[in-house]
């Protein structure tokens, strides 16, 4: 594989020593982006654009023809593993996913099992590859799933959006049954993100969307046990380079603490958190990737700079800051607010990585 030319990303979350504070945005290849709804009109439907390779590499590698980004992130979708575990994932036009076959019976649970991302996963790993190589060194790919817990949630609930009757009614009175789950699906996120970081990513991020909807005890116990879990079986080291990983837990700066214990890289942060005070709770323990307010961006070029020093200002000097939004960049932001944004980022960060 081709060395990497920018490293200001993967130095970032190792926290080693940085010229400047390395960006890149979750959802950056998005409805946002003409380019975008090009392809996917192509493509015919959402899952036909995340299922063709060629489709994924060419919507993964757009926002870096647009953008300086210092990064490039895997275009798929976090629900691969329960469509893989057969569930029948669809996508309703307006409503988001769906499953044909969420689990609701016991015996349903007790069948589930880990499918094999060679085989049931493919296109995934294929697409992998597939953007390392077009990529050839220019920055850093990073590769994803979401946690056991809100894959668990999308498939007992059956859809997202909802008020988690049916799986936190299932976490009081059969905890047994989700424990089961979130066992496999530990096992599916391991297998899935070593087999990206076999096939080319140089990073792993682990997307917990619904982790703060759990009760502190709750989210220790169904959430964080089984991020922890995985960190424990990821490949660390690969083509005799170190492989970083990051876990966000919206709405989880309640627990920065105990995400440490988990010996993860990073932690991502939303925007409900000050940086200073997260980076005083971690103690410098592991780098910190965040946290703009998304609606940030439907602002002026004057107002998205100044909210870009403010969260640089709270992290302050030093290594182990990467800038990211604090949730994905919406539908509805302008292309040129997102330039904006990256622009002040590689501009203003540099005076904190002075020695």
């Amino acid at each position: 594989m081709t060395k990497l030319r920018n490293d200001t990303l993967i130095r970032a979350l190792l926290r080693q020593p940085t010229e400047y504070t390395p960006v890149w945005l979750m959802r950056q290849a998005g409805r946002y982006l003409p380019e975008y709804n090009q392809t996917r009109a192509r493509a015919g439907d959402f899952l036909s654009l995340c299922k063709n390779p060629n489709f994924a590499t060419e919507v993964t590698l757009q926002p870096l023809a647009r953008f300086s980004l210092d990064a490039a992130i895997l275009f798929s979708d976090i629900l691969t593993i329960p469509d893989a575990m057969g569930l029948g994932l669809y996508f309703a036009e307006g409503e988001g996913p769906r499953f044909v076959r969420p689990l609701r019976e016991e015996w349903e649970i007790r069948s589930l099992i880990v499918p094999d991302p060679d085989v049931h996963l493919r296109y995934v790993i294929d697409a992998v590859s597939q953007i390392r190589k077009a990529l050839n060194g220019q920055v850093p790919l990073i590769g994803f799933s979401g946690s056991p817990f809100t894959l668990a949630c999308y498939m007992v609930e059956g859809c997202g959006g909802t008020d988690f009757r049916q799986i936190k009614t299932m976490l009081y009175q059969r905890p047994d049954l989700l424990h089961h789950i979130l066992d496999v699906n530990a096992q599916a996120v391991t297998a899935y993100l070593n087999a990206q970081i076999e096939a080319g990513a140089q990073a792993v991020m682990i997307f917990d969307t619904w982790g703060g909807a759990l009760s502190h005890s709750a989210y220790l116990e169904f959430s964080l046990h089984y991020m922890t879990q995985i960190i424990a079986g990821l490949k660390r080291e690969h083509e005799d380079a170190r492989i970083p990983n990051i876990i966000f837990t919206k709405g989880g700066g309640l627990w920065l603490e105990h995400m440490v214990n988990s010996k993860c890289d990073a932690i991502g942060l939303d925007w409900t958190i000050d940086m200073s005070e997260a980076r005083r709770r971690v103690n410098d323990q592991v780098a910190l990737q965040g946290n703009l307010d998304p609606a940030v961006l439907f602002a002026s070029s004057n107002t998205i700079t100044a909210e870009v020093e403010k969260v640089l200002a709270s992290y302050g000097h030093g290594a182990g800051h990467v800038f990211n939004l604090g949730h994905g960049i919406s539908q509805f932001t302008l292309p040129e607010n997102a330039l904006a944004l990256v622009e002040a980022v590689h501009t203003l960060s540099r005076k904190y990585h002075i020695d």
